[in-house]
């Protein structure tokens, strides 16, 4: 049995940690800002609002069903356990994906707050990244670190959680307000971002596409629902005011980033990070390390927010006998699910031996891995909310159709939004495994009555009613 100790502020930490991780401090240079200002603004507003639309199937799932495992306990007592496999598998593909994200943009912040410190031991090149033994060691080394730290115990995680989210906050909107008292909104950088600047629907499209990468986080909070002490629907509101400070936050260091560089060298690539260039400008090296602070603090919340996420969605389904028991075995001390953050610290050591090329492509698998949660998600809210009310929940009809958008967004070939071949090869070999699990426990599955299954997943008892965390 998982143990009841997360409060409310711990869990607001694990979900904007989730949220605001090494991307929002990379994305403004080599994405945002190439795609327009303005576009990107916009884009990340409208994905906001779409996931505040999609949280509330969450908040009528999770009260419902306050267990671990999230969407994949929602999609099982809804569809049966083939589809929840399928939603926690890939589910857990954006999850996981994330911790490696998080962990890679390490070696990106020394490069600038401590040049050649890790440039050391010349590996190779790939993709155009030298690789260097320094780098994929500190890399190896937070994974590890954090790996241990969530096998501790989740009260240990999460008192670090929040301490680190304190500080990203509060060093992103510092940044901001001193870089407007300063210089004010229009100078000379900004004003390159918006003289001439048109609304382009192709561009607002490729940022909105990755709004599920962007966003994931807020659904990190049903992952953890047996650990909370605290009324489930209070979490609901919680996650809504994550998605919201989330939305701030990357509208703030993008129009923050505005302030240093210019229209033309963001195009041209001169400039390898976009935001630290705009803060040593004007704040100097005190001003860089006070950034990279704040960076490190987003990389360590994420890492650890989705360390959580991920190994309690795997703990679920292997209690529910879909996948191995190795995922569902807690450690005997602290009551951990070990063997799945096990797993997840295996399968991220591969990402630092690619290089920050890897970056890029995990932007894509984990929108897919998302957006497949939430469509899920917002279909099991429409089937359980009309069973049990006979009538239609509107957010999970909005929740579907933002679901599918997201998945043509992202799989339709051709477009200025669909993945890279990188990251399609990865969904592909992700689904390949998933599929392979599905097989070898399918004969096992069948075994079970949907009684039994019913009292492993969800804990109901046999007239089919819930009986609590």
């Amino acid at each position: 049995m998982l143990k009841k100790e997360i409060k409310k502020m711990d869990i607001l930490s694990l979900a904007i940690g989730a949220i605001i991780g090494t991307g929002a401090f990379i994305l403004p240079g080599t994405m945002f800002l190439k795609a327009g200002m303005i576009n990107s603004i916009i884009a990340i507003l409208i994905g906001g609002f779409i996931m505040v639309g999609i949280e509330k199937n969450y908040g009528y799932l999770l009260h419902k069903f306050p267990v671990a495992g999230g969407e994949y306990a929602f999609t099982y007592d809804a569809f049966g356990w083939k589809h929840a496999l399928t939603c926690g598998w890939f589910l857990t593909l954006a999850y996981s994906s994330l911790v490696p994200f998080n962990a890679t943009g390490l070696a990106f912040v020394a490069k600038f707050i401590m040049p050649g410190v890790l440039k050391i031991g010349y590996l190779y090149t790939i993709a155009g990244s030298s690789i260097y033994l320094g780098e994929i060691g500190i890399a190896i080394f937070a994974l590890c670190f954090f790996a241990y730290l969530n096998i501790k115990g989740v009260k240990l995680a999460s008192n670090f959680q929040n301490i680190m989210v304190f500080l990203l906050v509060g060093i992103v909107f510092l940044f901001l307000s001193l870089a407007i008292a300063k210089v004010g909104i229009e100078n000379s950088y900004t004003t390159t971002f918006l003289k001439g600047q048109t609304i382009n629907l192709s561009n607002i499209l490729k940022i909105l596409s990755i709004a599920p990468m962007l966003f994931v986080g807020f659904d990190c909070i049903p992952q953890v629902a047996e650990e909370l002490n605290f009324e489930a629907k209070e979490a609901s509101k919680l996650a809504v005011v994550s998605i919201l400070i989330g939305a701030l936050i990357y509208c703030s260091i993008l129009f923050f980033t505005s302030f240093g560089v210019t229209l033309e060298e963001i195009i041209s690539g001169k400039i390898t990070w976009a935001t630290g260039h705009t803060v040593e400008y004007y704040f100097g090296k005190v001003g860089l390390w006070s950034l990279g602070l704040a960076l490190l603090s987003a990389i360590i919340a994420g890492i650890n927010g989705f360390y959580m996420a991920a190994s309690r969605l795997l703990f679920a389904m292997s209690r529910g006998k879909i996948l191995p028991e190795f995922f569902g075995v807690l450690d005997p001390k602290y009551h951990t699910p070990k063997n799945a953050i096990l797993f997840i610290l295996g399968i991220s050591l591969i990402a630092p031996w690619f290089g920050r090329n890897v970056l890029g492509w995990i932007v894509g698998t984990s929108s897919v891995g998302a957006s497949i949660g939430y469509l899920y998600t917002s279909l099991s809210s429409y089937k359980l909310y009309k069973e049990e009310h006979k009538k239609v929940y509107l957010p999970s009809i909005f929740g579907s159709i933002a679901g599918i958008i997201f998945l043509i967004l992202l799989l339709v070939p051709g477009l200025n939004s669909s993945l890279s071949m990188p990251s399609a090869i990865i969904v592909i070999v992700w689904g390949i495994i998933g599929l392979s699990f599905y097989k070898f426990y399918d004969l096992q599955v069948v075994h079970y009555t949907v009684e039994e299954l019913d009292k492993l997943i969800l804990n109901r008892d046999k007239d089919g009613n819930f009986q609590g965390k």
